[in-house]
């Protein structure tokens, strides 16, 4: 199309209002057009003929899915350039956004930072460090190419068996709403006066965030993941729903679906959620998006009857589908539902509506590809200073020391000589977590990073000599000359289904190396997870100090930042810790009355030790926390519960 055609089309104005571009170029759509952008496709079959005749709006990769193993993020933007290329060769030049699960990070991508999951960041409470992640975030994602990013997820965490739990900043809702400060560093910081649920995205360096998962998928009875929620809407409001009206707020530019269902009613076929509240009651001008084959889980088997599926889902109020693979036949059977009546014409234009209105507030009408400018930012010094200093926020000390005069931490950098043990110990994979290069993450290094034994080694002095022992031997144990041992242990990489968990004790037999090694040796036990585990009375007594260190990213250094004294604990609990498994669902305001450490616990090792017994005040009266080592300010926002009682060897 020459310069002169284009001053015809408004579309093509950048200088034109927004609506008016979207009204213009709706106008000159034909039926086939608009449904093709309706669709998203997983860019295994991204091929010429999707992106050109069937002109789909948008492509995204599964987790796991890549150009090619350990591809670098030029590689991944040679990829997106490539499906953009084929996109602006389409009747109306129409270009799509490319979508990726960014949810600590660029974390699909090799190279990256890869910030703490979620749960370690709501240990922080600290929304600036959020913000600024999200910054963050958003140039390593740009510097390939990527304009739409699946994050951040709002759910708000109920019940620890739940396989996403890690994904969740917390089980308080305020803290979620607190967290949700992610978004604008994600996407830029609306303008004063900016529409009230209107869509904003301030330039190249910034991306389409993504609030999840549209509502109450902390929520499910069990913590079963895509189960069901079963609550008053009055609950639903204000534990699930709160967090999205502060994203609507910022501006967030979409919103997906929960797999899950309220009551028994699927969420994505949800008529009343999807559009009466969240479009016309909440006011969201953005689009809504489905989950992974989301439309295909509305009949048993999956996608048996697709056609079904997809008048229930667009009918609810879903605007993008992701459709993933069988893109023809959705765009076919979409269309005969609109010719047959099925699906209101009407309901077609406002989802086209929705989805160009964010493609032309993100600008990718004007830059359609990757700056390559940004590519020397990805993994760089700055973002993972960054990385560590979240990492060193979000530990939480849950003991130190078996008596207040005598604390293990910080440890003693110049120490003759020093253990370290522990299936977590010198494994990024695990460290990382789930969503970290592959869907469910991996075990070794499956990137660039720093293990904690690597930061350990860093961190002690020329000296000191450092054992590694993943399961230390009887004749190493036996040995008297150790000064203190570091066990680091957990759970191994999960997501979604794969996470769900009701047992909820410390895999690859971590209980029983923290045993063997504290019945020698004055031990820190640091445990790596994505929610509280069973920790046995047996090992709290034996162990001198524990640590909480969630799923932390990259960078350890985070971490021996902490233990060797140079930053003090700053973490506090996002979640109640259950005593035992029977105990869950737990959380603050619901069956608390009896925790291993309530919401909000947490130690430091510079504070005031004068009180063992701090009186507490709630909305049940006054009740105590006892126990040694229990600072005044980390105690603030303690469960309502008549009495919490935290034996002292646990502090």
């Amino acid at each position: 199309m020459s310069e002169s055609e284009d001053m015809n089309f408004i579309y093509k104005n950048s200088k034109a209002p927004i609506e008016a571009r979207v009204n213009d170029l709706l106008s000159r759509m034909t039926l086939k057009e608009k449904v093709g952008q309706i669709a998203q496709i997983e860019r295994r079959v991204a091929t010429p003929s999707a992106l050109k005749d069937f002109g789909v709006g948008s492509v995204l990769n599964v987790g796991g899915s890549m150009p090619f193993e350990n591809a670098l993020s030029s590689d991944w933007a040679d990829m997106v350039d490539g499906f953009q290329k084929l996109a602006l060769e389409s009747r109306l030049e129409i270009p799509i956004i490319y979508g990726t699960d960014a949810v600590h990070g660029n974390n699909g991508v090799y190279g990256t930072t890869i910030f703490p999951h979620n749960v370690g960041l709501g240990a922080t409470r600290d929304a600036d460090l959020a913000k600024r992640i999200g910054v963050a975030t958003a140039l390593e994602v740009r510097a390939c190419g990527i304009q739409y990013v699946f994050a951040p997820c709002v759910a708000v965490c109920r019940d620890p068996r739940w396989g996403r739990c890690y994904e969740s900043y917390s089980e308080d809702t305020d803290i979620v709403r607190k967290m949700t400060s992610i978004v604008t560093g994600l996407q830029g910081q609306p303008l004063e006066g900016h529409p009230k649920g209107y869509p904003f995205v301030a330039g190249r360096d910034k991306v389409i965030a993504c609030a999840k998962h549209f509502v109450g998928d902390g929520g499910t009875d069990r913590g079963i993941n895509e189960g069901n929620t079963i609550s008053s809407f009055e609950e639903l409001e204000k534990i699930h729903m709160a967090p999205y009206l502060d994203c609507i707020s910022q501006g967030v530019s979409t919103i997906m679906v929960s797999y899950s269902s309220w009551n028994g009613r699927k969420l994505h076929s949800d008529h009343f959620l999807l559009t009466e509240v969240l479009k016309d009651k909440l006011g969201f001008k953005g689009f809504v998006i489905s989950d992974w084959e989301g439309l295909d889980r509305l009949t048993q088997p999956h996608g048996s009857n697709y056609r079904y599926c997809i008048s229930a889902a667009i009918n609810a109020g879903i605007d993008m589908v992701m459709v993933a693979f069988r893109y023809e036949q959705f765009i076919e059977d979409l269309m005969f539902l609109v010719q047959s009546g099925e699906i209101p014409m009407a309901r077609i234009d406002d989802a086209v509506e929705r989805i160009l209105r964010v493609k032309f507030v993100a600008g990718v009408f004007e830059h359609p590809f990757a700056d390559r400018s940004l590519l020397d930012l990805v993994g760089c010094k700055l973002h993972r200073e960054l990385a560590r200093e979240a990492v060193r926020k979000s530990l939480v000390l849950l003991k130190n020391g078996r008596n207040p005069n005598k604390q293990l931490i910080p440890l003693d950098r110049n120490a003759k000589k020093v253990l370290v043990a522990g299936t977590h110990a010198d494994n990024l994979g695990y460290q990382c977590g789930g969503w970290t290069i592959a869907w469910h993450g991996n075990g070794g290094r499956i990137t660039i990073g720093t293990t904690m034994l690597d930061a350990i080694k860093e961190a002690v002095g020329d000296k000191t000599e450092v054992i590694y022992e993943k399961y230390p031997s009887p004749d190493t144990l036996a040995s008297h000359d150790f000064s203190y041992a570091i066990v680091v242990v957990g759970e191994s990489p999960y997501a979604e289904e794969t996470g769900d968990n009701a047992e909820l004790s410390i895999p690859f037999n971590g209980t029983e190396v923290i045993s063997s090694v504290a019945d020698r040796i004055p031990t820190l036990a640091i445990l790596i997870s994505g929610r509280a585990l069973i920790l046995e009375p047996r090992v709290l007594d034996k162990v001198d100090s524990l640590i909480a260190a969630w799923f932390p990213g990259t960078e350890a250094a985070g971490i021996t930042d902490v233990i060797f004294g140079d930053y003090d604990f700053e973490g506090r609990l996002p979640v109640t810790w259950f005593r035992k498994v029977e105990q869950v669902p737990i959380h603050a305001g619901q069956n608390s009355s009896d925790p291993l450490f309530p919401l909000g616990f947490g130690l430091a090792f510079k504070k005031d030790k004068s009180s063992d017994c701090i009186p507490l005040k709630n909305k049940a009266g006054e009740f105590h926390v006892t126990g040694t080592n229990v600072e005044r300010t980390h105690i603030a926002e303690c469960p309502s519960s008549s009495s919490i009682k935290l034996a002292s060897s646990h502090c």
